[in-house]
């Protein structure tokens, strides 16, 4: 196959990718615990049996095999199946509302309601609604009644983060993570319901991150306090937190272009004047983050976070990180055809090949250091597939719709 598998719009190209998506869906296969909740996965694809089993990564995995029906994959509805059965059982609080962020090794629960996992909830359950799963449309409507009255904050157009278990006290933090994965499940509930009432909401979020991330840069500031001040400062004696790391993160930045130019070209069209000026927030919002980021420090790779400078603060490469920018350079590539982000996109699939495939035991590997070696101090093992599939289908397929209806429609890019 040569270079050419690493080039978009190739025959090539295409047949490594659709190889690697069979490949990442045989490897997830043993996800599901006895009560359906996904187990966190070796680097073998084996369940991690003494670590948490949280409701986000169970949601992830919902979606995955629903993209795995649709592209039938054998045994994909079944592990739906599994996921949506925690859903509605053990990861499910029956009293108080709502989903606990998960259980512990000895089915304890884990502590306090996040908007990041809710917004999972809506994302899984629209895609196993899609897929045509008992009791999905069931779930997807409890999942946005819950976020709507916990969650979304009409007024200011945008959602809060954190809960205590029984929702009667809410953290002051405010945060853009939970927000993007809330565009990305408004996204997809409005293209699975045909309710453009969350593309708008979707819309509203966008709407205020873009100038935020103007006015510093491009760089997006993370981290905000209740009444919505950036908190450009938060955990700099942390740098490398999972969810909350000091400083830019230019996979978020990556991650918030794509959405933000889908969310445009499924608002108003891709010629669009009213998508202009969001399509080119898209590009600077991915630009600074390549700029910053790509081969920052002598090898090949995006590092984890930056500070304010511009300048790698943690140079981890998280496997996350490189499958948006693999997303992102597709889209921004089929939507503007400059040919820098199709000469990106052929960067970053060689990259992966040669540096964060597994071709041992399978998947991504999920964080290297510096000089590219396996570490895992904040990643350990291989957790779940979500990234890692998607970013072997979002390439192709048609950016105006969620990736879920897209495969299941055959609409390409």
């Amino acid at each position: 196959m040569g270079q050419k598998k690493y080039e978009i719009d190739t025959q090539e190209n295409r047949a490594f990718l659709k190889e690697q998506s069979e490949e990442l869906l045989e490897f997830g296969r043993r996800f599901a615990s006895p009560g359906g909740s996904a187990y966190y996965l070796r680097d073998d694809g084996t369940p991690w049996k003494d670590k948490n089993r949280e409701t986000y990564e169970t949601c992830r995995m919902a979606h995955v095999y629903s993209l795995g029906a649709f592209l039938g994959f054998p045994g994909s509805e079944k592990l739906i199946d599994e996921a949506l059965k925690a859903l509605r059982g053990e990861l499910c609080d029956k009293e108080h509302g709502g989903w606990y962020a998960g259980l512990s090794p000895e089915n304890t629960i884990l502590p306090m309601k996040q908007c990041y996992a809710h917004a999972f909830v809506i994302l899984a359950a629209s895609s196993a609604y899609l897929a045509g799963r008992e009791g999905a449309k069931e779930l997807l409507d409890e999942a946005i009644s819950v976020y709507d009255l916990r969650f979304w904050n009409e007024e200011e157009g945008l959602s809060s983060d954190i809960w205590n278990t029984e929702f009667t006290v809410m953290d002051d933090y405010r945060g853009m993570n939970a927000n993007m994965h809330t565009v990305e499940a408004f996204l997809a509930a409005a293209d699975a319901l045909g309710d453009d009432t969350y593309r708008k909401r979707a819309g509203r979020i966008i709407s205020r991150v873009v100038p935020w991330a103007k006015e510093n840069g491009w760089r997006l500031p993370e981290h905000f306090t209740k009444e919505w001040i950036a908190d450009l400062e938060c955990n700099r004696d942390k740098p490398d937190d999972p969810f909350k790391p000091y400083g830019a993160t230019p996979g978020h930045g990556i991650e918030w272009s794509r959405l933000i130019a889908q969310w445009a070209i499924s608002a108003y069209g891709k010629a669009a004047p009213e998508a202009a000026p969001y399509l080119e927030a898209a590009e600077n919002l991915y630009n600074r983050a390549i700029e910053d980021a790509w081969n920052a420090d002598g090898a090949p790779g995006i590092v984890y976070t930056t500070g304010w400078d511009g300048k790698p603060v943690v140079h981890d490469r998280m496997h996350w990180t490189l499958a948006e920018a693999i997303n992102t350079s597709a889209v921004l590539y089929h939507v503007t055809k400059k040919q820098k982000y199709a000469d990106n996109y052929a960067e970053f699939m060689q990259y992966l090949d040669e540096k964060v495939l597994d071709h041992v035991n399978g998947s991504w590997f999920h964080q290297l250091d510096q000089n590219n070696d396996l570490i895992g101090t904040v990643w350990p093992g291989k957790s779940d597939l979500y990234h890692a599939v998607q970013a072997t289908l979002i390439p192709y397929y048609a950016p105006a719709l969620s990736i879920a209806p897209a495969v299941k429609e055959g609409k390409k890019s």
